[in-house]
């Protein structure tokens, strides 16, 4: 499909209101899309994840609209900022670990088993994907779920750590080596894991349909894997609730939620010959 029919489609998905006819004949297009791949991979932000109850963090009322950040070096550095950086983490446990997979992770979930997607890259820190059935997840910023010591490596469960830290209000350390312990996730000023990154970077390259799902494609390094695919021949689906920087050059856009847009394609597929 040329660029100009790319740009076409996309101005009638993003300025007209779509009839239940036009958006079925979305859903079928991106159906028949995922049977024809022969390596899809779906890329998701913390829009999938807010559908399980989980804040994003950007938002109104998110974490770092009421706290700052507490960046890498300053957690290296300062005792005071580990304390905080902690109580963050700390505040944002249970939403994590009492969350459960939606139906857009179930989905997902059930298309890799189906062989319908190669694999999925995620912005999210919080194993839903994997709790879902999902099994190769490339987490570009890390997992919420694991502690880890940033001298040894050693990974532990993060809920004891974490209820050990509230009852106590000291920052732990590792057992075994007496290192500094930090949630295994990206911090701000923490470069991403350059084998995560090359990963996902090889799937971008690799794949021909890449299903971007909830996120704002707006955060570096992981915005420019729909660049890569695009490059490379990929088709592009964007599925998300506000317009993203790549809409206009997007194969199909779909501003709606991720459940309910899953569920239909899921439908369409399974009519399809």
């Amino acid at each position: 499909m040329g660029l100009m029919q790319r740009c076409s489609y996309v101005t009638m998905a993003l300025d007209l209101p779509l009839s239940n006819g036009a958006a079925m004949n979305q859903f079928k297009r991106v159906a028949s899309w995922l049977k024809q791949s022969r390596g899809a991979v779906a890329f998701t932000g913390a829009g999938i994840s807010t559908e399980s109850g989980i804040p994003d963090f950007r938002s109104p009322g998110g974490i770092w609209s009421r706290s700052q950040p507490v960046y890498f070096d300053d957690f290296l550095a300062s005792e005071a900022a580990r304390l905080e950086y902690w109580h963050q983490k700390a505040a944002a446990h249970q939403d994590f670990f009492q969350a459960r997979p939606s139906t857009g992770h179930q989905i997902l979930a059930a298309w890799q088993a189906a062989g319908r997607l190669r694999a999925l890259i995620t912005q999210n820190i919080d194993g839903l994907h994997q709790l879902a059935g999902s099994t190769d997840v490339v987490e570009l910023h890390g997992t919420a779920r694991y502690i880890a010591c940033l001298s040894c490596g050693q990974r532990s469960d993060a809920d004891p750590l974490v209820r050990q830290f509230l009852a106590s209000q000291e920052v732990p350390g590792c057992q075994a080596c007496g290192g500094l312990l930090k949630h295994a996730t990206i911090s701000f000023g923490q470069a991403l894991e350059p084998s995560v990154l090359s990963r996902a970077a090889e799937l971008a390259e690799q794949t021909d349909l890449l299903l971007v799902m909830g996120s704002s494609l707006v955060v570096y390094p992981a915005a420019s894997l729909p660049e890569t695919a695009m490059l490379h021949g990929a088709r592009l689906v964007i599925v998300n609730r506000d317009p993203t920087p790549y809409d206009e050059r997007a194969d199909v856009v779909i501003h709606d939620s991720i459940g309910s847009t899953l569920t239909e394609i899921d439908r369409c597929l399974a009519t399809l010959p």
